[in-house]
């Protein structure tokens, strides 16, 4: 990964967690089966909540990636990130897969519908973050963020059975191209949720 040299990581999680961090606020909260995560960009320098990584909320500005499928949506990035994506697209549409952006940019209030939501659903705050990274712990933040789906598989849309589409194929090939990379994986090392969905932009750094 390519970060700014003044990035810092702390994490202190002591158990396996999952997460649903990456669900629409508009969409039904989805229970992930699978549970597994890797480093993040630009995270805050203090220890974790609940197992998620805190994240500063970008200030910088945002850049249009894509609409959610036919809701109408803006899916928002940073200005690299959304080109990046964009270009990447259009190499998936060229390869025959059609990539939707489902979720970017996210505030921190946003982020507190999502676990507010979920703390009703699940009864507590630690339950609820297993599905859904707290305020200020969501990757999302950072506006390098993007969960991608398939278009001809909406059933697949923050699911691990993403992971069976060509689409995700695809991008398992083709996405480091283009500074992405899959934010997730099975058996990360933080032992957050496998989101074969979720992926965050690298090189920012090189940009600068």
């Amino acid at each position: 990964m390519h970060f700014p040299s003044s990035v810092a990581v702390a994490f202190t999680a002591t158990f396996t967690l999952a997460s649903c961090d990456a669900v629409p606020a508009d969409e039904p909260l989805v229970e992930q089966r699978d549970e597994s995560q890797a480093g993040r960009p630009e995270p805050k320098p203090v220890g974790g909540l609940y197992g998620h990584l805190a994240f500063e909320e970008s200030d910088e500005p945002l850049a249009d990636a894509g609409r959610y499928r036919d809701t109408g949506r803006v899916v928002q990035l940073r200005p690299d990130a959304a080109r990046a994506f964009r270009a990447m697209q259009t190499a998936a549409r060229q390869a025959g897969m059609e990539l939707v952006p489902i979720s970017g940019y996210r505030t921190r209030d946003y982020q507190e519908g999502l676990f507010s939501r979920a703390i009703r659903r699940y009864g507590s705050a630690e339950s609820a973050a297993r599905w859904v990274a707290p305020p200020g712990y969501s990757e999302h933040h950072t506006g390098l963020a993007v969960d991608i789906g398939a278009l001809e598989s909406p059933e697949t849309d923050v699911e691990t059975t993403f992971e069976d589409t060509p689409a995700f194929a695809w991008l398992k090939e083709n996405a480091h191209r283009f500074g992405f990379e899959i934010s997730f994986p099975k058996d990360n090392p933080q032992g957050v949720s496998y989101e074969p969905w979720h992926w965050r932009y690298t090189r920012l750094a090189d940009s600068r």
